[in-house]
């Protein structure tokens, strides 16, 4: 593709709103040329004056190259080194969005540091990329503690990302990554609940009972309390017609309640 075409997408990618859907498909056309092209214009962009094509240039570099059958970063030491020195000198918040999440893409535990520094930070959509950028380092010591911590944040997104992360993304298990889910159960948001639910399922702790028992009976049936009662009775698969009540039967067979 000659560098005019090339041109010509990454000006499409900075029309209308930032979450508008043309230039989001404008952004993954580019990472499906991933090209060094590509890469180089991106890089640029996240040196520019204007923050959007900041924020373009980490949202191209996020995931250059990535396909179903190709899920590597095309140029993942050279995306990093650009994205990891936007995180760390930026202080607009929507670039500094768009380079946090990139970091979680790109998948270099480096970032992990880089990412926790702004955990605090004052804007809410921030502390999310926090909490989805840590979720893929969500084994990893220092992320699992600034996880924890994201579970109590203020925003209910952040906490459901951060629940997810390090409940149901995460591996590791502790009595204090236990205790962080059971606080969730009460939380006031559903989706929260629910992956507090999954969390605790995986790890086959009984707190998660008289909670998982209460959706589980209701006429309708989250998803996600299906996958909590199936990781509590050990099923590799969902019951084949299987209800609601038909997991609460037998989670109250298998734990004699």
């Amino acid at each position: 593709m000659v560098l005019a075409q090339i041109d010509d997408i990454f000006a499409q990618s900075l029309l209308g709103e930032y979450d508008d859907d043309a230039p989001w498909e404008a952004v993954r056309t580019l990472h499906g040329i991933g090209s060094r092209e590509v890469f180089e214009h991106a890089a640029e962009w996240c040196k520019s004056p204007n923050p959007l094509k900041r924020a373009r240039g980490a949202d191209v570099l996020a995931q250059l190259g990535k396909t179903a059958d190709h899920p590597n970063n095309n140029f993942p030491d050279g995306s990093f080194s650009v994205v990891s020195a936007l995180v760390r000198g930026e202080k607009d918040p929507l670039p500094l969005d768009s380079a946090i999440h990139a970091l979680g893409h790109i998948g270099n535990p480096l970032a992990v540091p880089l990412v926790i520094a702004h955990q605090l930070h004052p804007k809410a959509e921030v502390r999310f990329a926090v909490a989805f950028a840590l979720g893929k380092f969500a084994d990893v010591p220092l992320a699992i503690e600034a996880l924890l911590a994201l579970t109590q944040d203020a925003d209910e997104d952040v906490r459901d990302w951060a629940t997810f992360g390090v409940g149901v993304l995460g591996n590791c298990d502790s009595p204090e990554i236990r205790d962080a889910l059971v606080n969730r159960l009460r939380d006031s948001d559903e989706d929260v609940r629910e992956e507090a639910m999954v969390g605790l399922g995986k790890r086959k702790d009984q707190r998660v009972l008289s909670a998982l028992l209460s959706v589980l009976e209701q006429p309708t049936t989250a998803d996600r309390a299906v996958e909590a009662a199936s990781e509590m009775l050990d099923m590799q698969n969902d019951g084949e017609g299987w209800k609601g009540g038909d997991y609460a039967a037998a989670l109250r067979k298998r734990f004699s309640l």
